[in-house]
Parts: structure tokens; C-alpha cells; sequence
């Protein structure tokens, strides 16, 4: 009689690109299969929750159109036509191409261009151990938390802040610049407990009326870019009314005095005209935490996402400084946790061997890079040669017609290591099978949380699929790099290595409790003994230029966009892509709930409950255009036109437009996706992508 398999759990760390950083109890079949995956209950920041799309990860993991064998194109770029090959003469394949690139052009000719598919420390971090070997082109990681991480840093000198589980012991939790619901499920998990407990409010501000803001007790719908006006009339109104903590900004802020002064023509009808919300929503809000000093400022990755975000993302966290809710459990400011883990990775990145003299290429303008643009080139040679690994620039990145242009360019050699064939393996030369989570070793820190987490191989992929570090380590030996053994140790080994150097024990230690929670104690988290600068001040008044940030472009690069443009005080800034006569509508691409980036887009359960592309259109506004629901329209920029279907929604101010994604490019009409009309000019000061800063005009067209 055949026995029922005995299922047993096995404990992980979601890998991907979200700041919850999951820990995760998983349901194992087999050697090769799993079942359910569930959020762990005894992670006190996961707290048994996680997001459907992971839940059901068995779906991903063992999908039929996973790649499982290293291919080589056969036939034009993107012609689907593919040729099997082993693995030994895949790797030899990449290795002769890159030698014969570097023999003609020198190293620098060849890109490592990577970014966050995985969050793991081995398997994300270790490709900088080959560029650093080979003095291959550097990269500037731009695309995704520039912005955000720069603005709060140039506040409080770190990022890092209030624990976040105490979002459940505040009384307003201001959820601002995410939607948590699709984005960080954890973080509704404890504003919902604190509302449930402590009878705590729960605002959003955001600009459409998405799943956060529909559980929200106050929300507020403003113009895309509008932020920093709102946040200074709310603390106008603090002073105004008298609920600035005076005491509190003497002792803990740099320039109180100035800064009340200049708010003073930044009142709430100022910022009304600006914003697009009523004098008495933004009043409404300024008393809500004016009056409620336990008041927890949740601030997301949206203020990354606008030419002006650095300036929106400084002023937001300045509310808490002014009513002095840092002083308080469950109040504060908090957007990630960045500078609290203290983790040596120099053995995994190889850092000793960096030259600061090899260029390094912003990955944002891949596009730019790889049609020939001399500035995004720094001057220097072609990049004729790619390694791809955990990101998909021919759907993510910016300006994506010239990204495909570039790809498409006959002397580029292209290498992807992916999961499935993805439209930047379509125009690969050689696509090599990749792993996914469960299926090698890794180490992982929360985003949004304080855990440094073990991610461990709980079952063996299928036949062919390698790690990234297999991929690394193969191709630093044929190489020809002056060190070969700096490419022969392992994940574990690297991660034992990382965890005693960095003074967080040892491999042992953490498989056996399965995270480490680093989260310094109160009076630090709370800047009780001042905030991160050397006179412990918070930052109100500004030098942009001058300051210190957490990824700061290196010095050969230089600021980024119209940093001279930029104020000493949080103010609205003109630096968006403003409407005007010819572009009348602001258009925000929006993450979708039941995608990643481009992740998940090839699961039928994911497709299924997005649907297809949209654009989300307000009724006066597809009323002035004649556009009915499900309409097929059109909208455009200077960069392109996209072709995508109509849904009309309530919730969002006139002139602006959202399209919610990230959808594959093939899923619409014409096989272009949204980010045509995306732009890569650099973000001010420090760099970055503006994706929901968009101006774009809408035109009507026939039914489908």
C-alpha cells in the first residue's frame, strides 16, 4: 500500500524586492516540491501575514515555463530561435566573448548590470566581486530608493528610526507615499492592530484612492509631486495653533526659528491650490497630529518616484520634529531600516580589490548607455558586453524604446541569468537557468523591519537551473582574474564569514534561531540623545550639495539634475514634469498588488486577478475626452505612445491619470509597455528614476 508523504515545514526569508522581507514557513512535499507557504507567527514582525502572491509561490516555483537549460541565440536578436547548450559551454561561451570584448576596447567595455530581484546579500551582492576583479564597468544603483533613502537621511543622519512594530501602540499611523495594502502588508497588520486596540486613526496620503486609502479614517488624494506643499501648510498650522513643540525643536532642531519664519506664506490655502485638496482637509489633517503626539509617519518609496521627491521626503519626516512625536513609543518618523544592520559584505563584493578610477554607469540610463550617449558613458567606451542578473531593464527601466534599441545593437553581447524568459532574455545572445529562493542559500536584512534573516536551500531545483554564485564564481575562473580562489567559497561559507566579521555570531547560531533582531533600543531609535548629525541636531535648514547621503553617486559623476534649484527649507518644488498645453494629464505608474516589478507577471493566478493593463481615468475627465469604460486609448509623451484600456474610477484629482503595474510589454495592445513614457534624467541631487512623475496628453479611440 502506497504511504501518504509526510509533509514537513521548513522556515525561510522572502527574497524579493519589498521592504516586509517575510519570514516564512513553507510547506515541504518532497526533495523538489513544495506546498503551502505561510507567513511565520513567531517573526513579531511578520506576524503570520503575508502577501497572496508569495502564499502561493508553488505556482512560480514549479512552473512549466521555468528555463532549465543554458541557451544560445539561433537566428536574429529577439527572433526566438534558441539553441541548447551545457552548461560548461555556456560559461566557456560568455568567457570568450568577454575576453575578446576587453581585448578591443578594455575592460570597462563590459557592464555587470544587476539590481534587486533578490534581496540576498550572496546571491544580489557577489557580481560586484567580478566587476571588481575585472575592472569591469561600475554601477550606480539609481533606480529604486535613491530619492527616499536621501531626503529622510538629510533629516535625521541615518535611516533608521522607531521600531516599526510600534506602529501598533500609536494612536494615528499616517501611512504616506505607499500602498501598503499592495506593497508592505505588514505595516497594515500593525496600523490595523493599533486601530483596533487603541482605537488609533489611520490616514493615507496618496495620490488615487487605491487599497490603502479605502481602509483608511482619513485620506488624503493630492496631485502626484505635491507632498512637500502639503507637509509645510500642515506645519504652518502646528505653529500657527500653537501645537509645535517649541521645547522640543530648540533642544532637537537646527534652525526652529527660520523655519517657522519661512512657513509662514506657506499656509493652508497656499498648498489647497497646489495639491488639489480643500483648505479644510489639509487644516483637518494638521490638528488630527498636531493634537496626537503619538502620531507614527510611515513614509514610503513613492517620494523615490518624482523629480522633487528628495525635497517631499525631507519634508514629510520634518512633521515629526515639529510636533515632537519622536519622544514618543509608537510615534516618529520612520522609512527603513537601512543603517542599523551593520553588515561587513566586503568579502562577498570583493571591495578590496575596487579601483575608484573605473567608471560607473547610472543604471536607470541603461537606455542612454547602451544607444551611445556620451554623458551617460562618462565619456568613455561602448559597453559591448552584459551580464544580467535579477532585473529586467527591457520592461523595468526608463526611457524603454531606447533600451530596447540598445539591446538590439548587432556588437552587443549579452549574458541573462533568469528564471523564465523574460523580454531581456528574448534579446540575449545566451541566457543561462537560474535558481529561485528555495532552492540555494542566502542571507537576508529587512527593509522595513529589524530582522537580519537566514534564507537556507529547503529543496533542490530541477535539473539545470544554477545559483548566481555558481554563475560568478564560474565565469571569475575563466577569466583570467590574478586570484582565482577569491571564487571557490560558498554561500554558507560566506555567509558564516559575513555574520562573524560583522559581529552578529555565526552561521550555527543563526540556523538555529532563524533571525536577529538588531533594533537599538529606544533612546537610540528615538534620537532621545539626538539625532545622527555630530551636534545631534535635526536637519530643517539645508546645504544639498554639501550633504552627506546613504548612496551617494561617486565623486566622478558629481550632484544629479537641477540640484541648484533645490531649497534650504522643505518647500513645493517646481521640479515635476508639469502639465502643460500640450501634455494636460500627470500620469503615475503604480505598482500592482498582485505583482513585483516584473515578478509574478507569469503566474496565471497574478494575471488573473490584475487583469490587463489599465488606465485608471477620473469621470470628468473621460467625460471631456468621450471615453467609456474599457475604451481603448492612447496615451503619449514625447518618448512614445501606449496603446491601454480605460477603467473609470472615483478617487483621483482632475488632470490626473494612473496606470498600475508593472506589466509585461507584450500585454499590451502593442506589444510597448508603460515605461515608453517614463524618463531617466536624474532626480536632484543624488540621482534616481521619476516613474510616477509623467506628463502625457489622452486621446479617445474605437472600442475593442
Amino acid at each position: 500500500m502506497n504511504q501518504p508523504s509526510q509533509i514537513r515545514t521548513g522556515y525561510s526569508t522572502c527574497p524579493h524586492d519589498c521592504p516586509s522581507t517575510c519570514a516564512l514557513d513553507v510547506e515541504i512535499v518532497d526533495d523538489f516540491t513544495i506546498g503551502r507557504v505561510r507567513g511565520s507567527r513567531d517573526n513579531s514582525y511578520t506576524a503570520g501575514v503575508i502577501c497572496a502572491k508569495v502564499a502561493g509561490y508553488s505556482e512560480r516555483i514549479h512552473h512549466p515555463d521555468r528555463l532549465t537549460r543554458p541557451l544560445r541565440r539561433n537566428g536574429a536578436k529577439g527572433g526566438g530561435s534558441w539553441q541548447e547548450l551545457s552548461w560548461e559551454n555556456a560559461l566557456d561561451l560568455v568567457a570568450e566573448n568577454f575576453l575578446k570584448a576587453e581585448q578591443k576596447w578594455g575592460a570597462e567595455t563590459v557592464w555587470p548590470h544587476y539590481f534587486a530581484g533578490t534581496m540576498g546579500f550572496v546571491q544580489r551582492d557577489s557580481i560586484h566581486k567580478l566587476r571588481h576583479a575585472k575592472n569591469y564597468s561600475g554601477q550606480f544603483d539609481s533606480i529604486c530608493t535613491n530619492a527616499a533613502w536621501s531626503g529622510f537621511f538629510f533629516g535625521a543622519g541615518t535611516v533608521a528610526g522607531p521600531d516599526p512594530r510600534e506602529m501598533a501602540k500609536s494612536d494615528c499611523v499616517v501611512i504616506w507615499g505607499t500602498n501598503a495594502v499592495a506593497t508592505q502588508v505588514n505595516v497594515m497588520t500593525h496600523a490595523t492592530r493599533a486601530r483596533k486596540e487603541r482605537g488609533a486613526k489611520i490616514v493615507v496620503v496618496d495620490v488615487y484612492d487605491n487599497a490603502t486609502a479605502k481602509q483608511a479614517d482619513m485620506k488624503l488624494i493630492l496631485r502626484p509631486g505635491t507632498d512637500g506643499a502639503l507637509a509645510c501648510a500642515v506645519m504652518h498650522i502646528l505653529f500657527r495653533d500653537e501645537l509645535a513643540d517649541r521645547a522640543y525643536l530648540e533642544h532637537y532642531a537646527d534652525d526652529p526659528a527660520g523655519f517657522e519664519e519661512h512657513l509662514k506664506t506657506r499656509g493652508p490655502q497656499w498648498a489647497a491650490a497646489i495639491t488639489g485638496l480643500t483648505v479644510e482637509e489639509i487644516e483637518a489633517f494638521a490638528a488630527l497630529v498636531g493634537r496626537t503626539k503619538r502620531s507614527y509617519f510611515r513614509l514610503g518609496y513613492g517620494f523615490s518616484r518624482q523629480r522633487n521627491g528628495v525635497v517631499n521626503m525631507h519634508a514629510a519626516s520634518c512633521i515629526a520634529t515639529v510636533t515632537g512625536a519622536w519622544k514618543y513609543e509608537g510615534g516618529g518618523a520612520f522609512h527603513g531600516n537601512a543603517s542599523i544592520f551593520k553588515v561587513d559584505k566586503s568579502e562577498i563584493m570583493g571591495t578590496a580589490m575596487r579601483d575608484s578610477s573605473v567608471r560607473v554607469l547610472d543604471q536607470s540610463q541603461i537606455g542612454r548607455v547602451l544607444t551611445g550617449d556620451t554623458e551617460a558613458l562618462r565619456g568613455g567606451v561602448p559597453v559591448t558586453g552584459l551580464l544580467i542578473q535579477n532585473t529586467n531593464p527591457v520592461n523595468v527601466a526608463p526611457e524603454q524604446r531606447l533600451v530596447k534599441k540598445g539591446f538590439l545593437r548587432d556588437d552587443l553581447f549579452t549574458v541573462v541569468h533568469e528564471q523564465f524568459m523574460t523580454e531581456t532574455a528574448e534579446l540575449a545572445d545566451v541566457v543561462l537557468p537560474a535558481t529561485m529562493f528555495l532552492e540555494h542559500d542566502d542571507i537576508y536584512r529587512g527593509g522595513g523591519h529589524q530582522y537580519l534573516m537566514l534564507g537556507p536551500k529547503l529543496i533542490e531545483p530541477p535539473e539545470g537551473p544554477r545559483p548566481n554564485l555558481f554563475v560568478l564564481n564560474e565565469l571569475g575562473k575563466r577569466l583570467g582574474v590574478a586570484d582565482p580562489s577569491m571564487f571557490e567559497p560558498d554561500a554558507n561559507a560566506l555567509i558564516d564569514r559575513l555574520l562573524q566579521t560583522s559581529g552578529h555570531g555565526d552561521l550555527e547560531g543563526l540556523r538555529e534561531n532563524c533571525w536577529i533582531d538588531c533594533q537599538p533600543d529606544f533612546e537610540t531609535s528615538h534620537f532621545i540623545r539626538g539625532f545622527a548629525w555630530p551636534d545631534g541636531k535635526f536637519r530643517l535648514r539645508l546645504q544639498w550639495s554639501d550633504a552627506a547621503a546613504p548612496n551617494r553617486p561617486p565623486r566622478s559623476m558629481g550632484p544629479q539634475g537641477r540640484h541648484q534649484d533645490l531649497p534650504h527649507f522643505p518647500d513645493h518644488v517646481e521640479l515635476i514634469e508639469e502639465a502643460d498645453e500640450l501634455h494636460p494629464f500627470r500620469l503615475a505608474t503604480s505598482p500592482a498588488r498582485s505583482f513585483l516589478n516584473s515578478t509574478f507577471t507569469e503566474t496565471a493566478a497574478s494575471k488573473k486577478r490584475e487583469g490587463r493593463p489599465e488606465l485608471l481615468i477620473g469621470p470628468s475627465d473621460a467625460d471631456a475626452a468621450g471615453i467609456a469604460d474599457s475604451d481603448l486609448v492612447t496615451i503619449g509623451n514625447e518618448r512614445g505612445s501606449v496603446r491601454l484600456h480605460a477603467r473609470i474610477v472615483e478617487g483621483l484629482k482632475p488632470g490626473v491619470l494612473v496606470s498600475e503595474g508593472l506589466w509585461p510589454n507584450h500585454a499590451f495592445v502593442d506589444g510597448e509597455g508603460i515605461n515608453v513614457l517614463t524618463g531617466a534624467d536624474c532626480i536632484p541631487p543624488f540621482g534616481g528614476a521619476a516613474f510616477h512623475d509623467n506628463h502625457v496628453w489622452l486621446r479617445g479611440a474605437a472600442p475593442r
